[in-house]
């Protein structure tokens, strides 16, 4: 892991995996990823560092942040592991961005 001079994980490096709900499909998913979380189901370690959820007019979002955007073992073990826990289909479209690229 790498940090800056303050001690904070640098940002260029995290990425996010992204899925959008229709209206009122995200509450559920949201309450089931909070409790994955803090169950520690995910077996990442500490590479999960944040989760969002966006409401929007047409959809929801979700998002999971993790460290270290280049180690494919561990995002697609995060990938797979929140298809679960969101009880999402597997043909679900589901983005994986990098930060630098969640800026553009």
């Amino acid at each position: 892991m790498e940090l800056n001079p303050c001690g904070r994980i640098l940002r260029t490096k995290m990425a996010k995996w992204i899925v959008r709900f229709r209206k009122g499909l995200a509450s559920r998913c949201w309450e089931n990823l909070l409790l994955a979380m803090v169950g520690e189901q995910f077996m990442v370690g500490e590479e999960i560092c944040g989760a969002v959820i966006s409401v929007r007019f047409q959809e929801d979002i979700i998002s999971v942040w993790n460290r270290t955007a280049q180690d494919s073992y561990t995002t697609t073990r995060i990938r797979d592991t929140l298809r679960r826990v969101l009880g999402v289909p597997h043909n679900t479209v589901m983005e994986y961005k990098t930060h630098n690229e969640s800026l553009k």
